[in-house]
């Protein structure tokens, strides 16, 4: 542990207010030993528990209930979740057409407070899921928004101020898919041949049930969980057509960044990212994805054998102190015979073109390299943070920064001097990727679109030229590793 770390953790401990009895229930709890488990080990099940496939609901008169329920994440076992609906985890894949307008109801079943952030989705800023916009235990409220934006891949979970990694880790979660004639007119496959795979690590109990108490290791890293979870069950298999597949991959971890791969060395065919699609394809044979991240990618196994297996795994990678060290598998693919597709990548995907950089009209540096700074008088606020950016934590009743609507902005993400991964999110934004300079020094395939969610790492500085949506009023931006949003890495910007 490193001991500048150590301080600005135990510093934060008076300092933050009523988070501290849940954040730190561990310590009382006597968690402390998961301390010395910073690689927390993945451990792998046996890979004979079907795939499930979240049902798909129109978006337009969905109802979303948060509850306690029960789910099979282990074979044969039954285990304590929440869930968004009776007897599973996760949610249901909200789906409707590009220029429909959503209608969602929420309802609150749990004993906290609790709401719905629509990830990626430019919503009106009552809409967006704000930290302090919840809904009360026993309460509900009908999520009402146009949705004039591209296809792509989007998802939905909790944002509750001090919540949001305790909510999402616990199973609320689900993808929200956009349609639209550009990419309906691709081709892509459809059907049982999309599959959307959200990825998530889990602590389970000798109950198999899910905790959330935090250590103060996992307050300063990420939680890192030894079972990884593909549409909340433990080493799932699928079974697939010798045929092209696409796959929506999300990672819906709290803390834990994947470097997918497939375990025979096939590539992966990126067609989209987080916005939507790219211009054209690219062909990779590694994806590093962090919380929050999505790729959409095509995966041919036509050349395979029936009877053959896959695995979708994740490889180590380098960069990060506490994370990367151990390759394990996640997903089995089992081939069997299937109809020829005789399906060919498009040469050209979509419209989308570069924004340059000379159309900015302001630029704006974010330090997150988190060496220390003083938060602001809100919740989290008084003194030495956990995390921050440039120096402040979140503070509901501050406005950091201000942004003309429809604005086009470069940012620049710098965590030169850290020692943390940091995936940093703007609401109300979709960003392309300019460059990316020290640490992996480079643009990757999967960022090579609209984006609103980006990896930097340790020695890393990102500059991002971001295009504020319409919208007006106040919104945030913030480190999607959970556990660090909700100790603080976390801003408001109003968008006027």
């Amino acid at each position: 542990m490193k001991r500048r770390k150590f301080i600005q953790l135990t510093g934060g401990i008076t300092l933050l207010g009523g988070a501290v009895p849940t954040m730190f229930s561990a310590c009382k709890k006597g968690h402390m030993g998961d301390m010395t488990d910073v690689a927390h080990e993945v451990f792998e099940g046996a890979f004979n528990v079907a795939l499930p496939v979240p049902p798909v609901v129109s978006a337009t008169g969905a109802t979303l209930t948060a509850q306690k329920t029960t789910a099979a994440v282990f074979k044969g076992k039954k285990s304590d979740v929440l869930g968004y609906q009776q007897g599973g985890i996760l949610g249901p894949t909200l789906r409707l057409n590009a220029g429909e307008q959503a209608s969602v109801t929420f309802k609150n079943n749990l004993d906290q407070p609790s709401n719905v952030h629509w990830h990626g989705l430019l919503t009106p800023a009552n809409m967006d899921g704000h930290p302090t916009d919840v809904v009360q235990p026993g309460g509900s409220l009908n999520y009402s928004f146009p949705v004039n934006q591209r296809a792509g891949t989007y998802w939905y979970h909790p944002h509750p101020d001090f919540k949001t990694a305790e909510h999402t880790y616990l199973g609320l979660a689900g993808f929200f898919i956009v349609d639209d004639a550009e990419e309906q007119a691709l081709g892509l496959p459809s059907g049982a041949y999309d599959l959307p795979l959200v990825i998530q690590d889990k602590h389970k109990d000798s109950n198999n049930n899910f905790h959330y108490h935090p250590t103060m290791s996992d307050l300063m890293n990420g939680m890192t969980g030894g079972s990884v979870l593909v549409n909340g069950v433990h080493s799932p298999f699928a079974e697939v057509e010798s045929r092209t597949y696409r796959l929506r991959l999300l990672n819906g971890s709290n803390g834990r960044i994947y470097n997918l791969a497939l375990s025979n060395g096939a590539p992966f065919t990126i067609i989209g990212t987080d916005g939507g699609l790219l211009a054209a394809p690219e062909t990779v044979t590694t994806i590093l994805l962090a919380p929050g991240e999505r790729a959409d990618v095509l995966v041919s196994f036509a050349n395979m054998a029936s009877g053959a297996e896959v695995f979708l795994k994740s490889e180590t990678f380098g960069g990060s102190e506490f994370q990367g060290k151990q390759a394990f598998n996640i997903l089995k693919f089992r081939v069997k015979d299937g109809q020829a597709d005789n399906f060919n990548v498009p040469a050209v995907l979509s419209s989308f073109s570069p924004v340059p950089g000379s159309q900015a009209t302001k630029t704006r540096s974010f330090d997150i390299s988190n060496d220390g700074g003083h938060g602001g008088h809100g919740g989290h606020g008084g003194g030495m943070a956990v995390h921050t950016i440039n120096g402040k934590s979140y503070d509901h009743t501050r406005i950091d920064e201000t942004v003309n609507a429809g604005a086009t902005e470069i940012w620049t993400f710098d965590n030169t001097h850290g020692i943390d991964p940091h995936p940093m999110h703007l609401h109300s934004a979709f960003f392309q990727v300019l460059d990316r300079t020290g640490g992996r020094g480079q643009v990757f395939s999967h960022e090579k679109g609209w984006k609103d969610t980006v990896l930097v790492m340790p020695g890393e500085k990102v500059r991002v030229i971001a295009v504020f949506a319409e919208n007006k009023g106040v919104f945030v931006f913030h480190c999607h590793n959970l556990e660090h949003e909700d100790t603080g890495m976390m801003l408001q910007m109003e968008v006027v």
